[in-house]
């Protein structure tokens, strides 16, 4: 609450005398201090929808790849490959529900490469695997939360809509795994394991659109996907 000697308010002390503030100035002097008190619904800063959690499923590296970086695409020792289908840019931050950054939390991303087929023993059509492409990949967030992949369009398989495996691991407070999907993909509609999210408002934060990207690179799509962890 303001002091009874701020200007704002109409009034003062001086030698003991007293100015009496005229009715406006008393109905802001009101307005101050019931504000002190009662903060109105609206000026509260609404919090962020958790992100839903979500299946691992059953293609997680049952071992890590000896590339395990943030870009997808080269694999390490293959440079004058390139993994087949469309170059995407994700990248977002890890944030708790009031909107501040997570530093120290380790972002991991998995998929299929552009034939469907998943780095896994268990994955059918490993006769066909692209091996350009990593299929996984690991990040540390930066001190404001940032992160970023460069990775591929994902594509459908039977089954499910195209999507692409994310886990965050938040110090102090475990693992959240997740998965990110595409705007405007007509297999959303029907995939059970985005469907299972009952909260619009929810389902809509893990579904990402995808814009052409000129820069970093031409010809490349870019997406942006905050992860909002509960406290």
């Amino acid at each position: 609450m303001l002091p009874s000697s701020h200007p704002r308010l109409g009034f003062c002390m001086t030698h003991h005398s007293f100015i009496y503030p005229d009715r406006r100035s008393l109905l802001i002097k009101a307005a101050v201090t019931s504000a002190s008190v009662i903060i109105p619904q609206s000026l509260v800063a609404a919090e962020l929808v958790p992100t839903p959690g979500q299946t691992e499923g059953p293609f997680y590296p049952t071992e890590f790849p000896p590339d395990m970086d943030n870009d997808l695409v080269r694999v390490t020792g293959q440079q004058a490959a390139q993994a087949l289908g469309q170059v995407v840019h994700v990248s977002g931050r890890v944030l708790d529900t009031r909107g501040q950054p997570k530093p120290g939390s380790m972002v991991e991303i998995w998929q299929c490469d552009a034939n469907g087929i998943y780095r896994h023993p268990r994955a059918s059509g490993q006769g066909r695997i692209d091996h350009a492409f990593q299929g996984y990949g690991r990040t540390q967030v930066d001190e404001q939360g940032r992160y970023w992949f460069r990775t591929i369009r994902p594509v459908p398989y039977p089954g499910r809509t195209p999507h692409i495996h994310f886990a965050v691991h938040v110090p102090g407070q475990g693992r959240l795994v997740t998965q990110m999907y595409i705007e405007g993909e007509p297999l959303n509609a029907r995939d059970d394991v985005l469907n299972r999210i009952r909260d619009p408002q929810a389902r809509r934060s893990v579904i990402v659109p995808l814009a052409s990207a000129q820069v970093p690179e031409p010809g490349a799509l870019q997406g942006r996907f905050d992860i909002v962890v509960a406290a």
